[in-house]
């Protein structure tokens, strides 16, 4: 263990600031609440692009249920635990603090390391879906199409050239700033999600006029086992439900997040559930069977189902809105993750360069250096390690559900502008839900699915 953080073992005491030094000559714009919502908005979901798996795996019922049931028990505790430690300790670094504070330098590291990690796996899916969707326009864009050398047992085509693209485009807006990012997100936001309200009103004013059932069954075939179809649904939507805290690691940039916080977290909640919920539901107007039914979708079906309902015009714009919510998820995330190798460095786990930051505040070898190693994970194909990705993702929020507890005991003054309400009964059961298993009755199917959010 480096010596620096040795001298600091334990846990710090409740008065010990965990506040990053800022340059005063050139102060950073702070993220206002709109774009913090934007931000977490792009953390965790980013629209209904690319869940259209969830129900050719499940069945419209089950998915539809599962679009309901999992933020009750996955994303409310989460989003509440952000919350408090988030008002609690807003530091950039966010759950590696927390997790070291409340539970020590070893955990602390497993935290940080571990959030890290699992980003190379997950920022790699948001080029990738980008591309996805651009080649229902640009067929040169798919992968193995045009392949314009070779390395080893990796092709270099138009895909991952393109991949390339947009991770240089983001990772330099990245190099202006959080604010630029969040500024960035609303504006994207409302571009993206435009696309899924349009497909929203085509597809109810089809259920209507058709007098039609979007649920006609359960499951997606008659003989699947329920059990089966919860369980493989399960982990895709807890994939597009989870990623609450990336948003801490950047608290040092946020304008007041001991106050904005709690209420963007909320929103978010509120905003993702119905982003998910009202496009899907109003896509099933297409029916089961044919080219564009629910039985046949996977990532990017929704603009087939676009095409179906409307026409070519919103075949395009709902594309268009798949290509930049993927981008707009890389952006946001990349604000987040990039903070991790950097608080990382602060402790002296990585190289001192690493913890450099520009005038901005802006942390800029860890944000190119994670944006290399996200453009070299874009040459694999990586589905089964999503299932890892998941996986540590939930040890993760295990070790803040601990640290949060250990918080309350250990440090019982600590100020918290905001306080998870209903005392031991309640963080018994976010500790329940923190702990169930990752992927239960996952099948391969399920595996089928690129898209985000994540």
């Amino acid at each position: 263990m480096p010596a620096n953080v040795t001298a600091t073992a334990g846990t710090p005491s409740a008065e010990q600031s965990f506040a990053l030094p800022q340059t005063a000559m050139f102060p950073p714009r702070k993220v206002k609440p709109a774009a913090l919502v934007a931000l977490i908005f792009f953390s965790v979901s980013g629209g209904a692009y690319g869940i259209e798996g969830l129900f050719s795996t499940s069945g419209p019922g089950m998915a539809l249920l599962l679009l309901l049931v999992t933020p009750l028990v996955y994303s409310v505790p989460h989003a509440l635990v952000c919350a408090e430690l988030g008002t609690a300790i807003p530091v950039d670094g966010g759950s590696y603090h927390w997790v070291r504070r409340g539970l020590g330098n070893f955990w602390g590291f497993q935290q940080g390391m571990l959030s890290w990690l699992c980003s190379f796996v997950d920022m790699a899916v948001y080029p990738i879906l980008f591309t996805t969707y651009l080649q229902s326009m640009a067929p040169w864009a798919a992968r193995g199409k045009h392949v314009l050398f070779t390395a080893g047992l990796f092709q270099f085509d138009l895909h991952w050239f393109t991949c390339l693209a947009v991770i240089t485009v983001f990772t330099l807006v990245n190099l202006m700033g959080t604010a630029r990012v969040g500024s960035s997100s609303v504006f994207l936001a409302i571009v993206c999600l435009t696309p899924l309200l349009l497909l929203t009103v085509a597809g109810f004013v089809h259920l209507s006029s058709n007098g039609a059932n979007p649920v006609t069954e359960l499951t997606s075939r008659p003989d699947q086992p329920m059990w089966n179809a919860f369980g493989a649904g399960l982990f895709i939507a807890m994939w597009n439900y989870s990623g609450w805290d990336d948003v801490s690691t950047f608290a040092g940039d946020i304008d007041n997040p001991r106050k904005h916080l709690p209420r963007a977290l909320a929103l978010s909640v509120v905003v993702t559930v119905v982003g998910y919920l009202l496009p899907a539901l109003a896509s099933l107007a297409v029916g089961p069977g044919g080219p564009d039914g629910w039985k046949n979708w996977h990532s990017g079906s929704f603009s087939d189902v676009a095409k179906t309902l409307t026409g070519p015009w919103l075949q395009t714009t709902v594309t268009v809105g798949g290509m930049l919510a993927s981008a707009a998820m890389f952006s946001a995330l990349l604000a987040s993750n990039a903070r991790l190798p950097f608080v990382l460095a602060q402790d002296g786990y990585f190289p001192k360069w690493l913890a450099r930051r520009s005038h901005g505040q802006v942390p800029v070898a860890a944000t190119i250096g994670s944006s290399a190693i996200y453009a070299l994970f874009c040459l694999s194909s990586f589905s089964n390690l999503i299932i890892v990705d998941v996986f540590l993702t939930n040890i993760t929020l295990l070790l803040q559900v601990a640290a949060l507890i250990a918080l309350r005991v250990r440090e019982p003054g600590l100020e918290r502008p905001y306080r998870i309400p209903g005392g031991s009964f309640v963080l018994s059961l976010i500790t329940l839900t923190a702990s169930r298993p990752s992927a239960p009755g996952r099948r391969g199917s399920s595996t089928r699915r690129t898209a985000p959010r994540r």
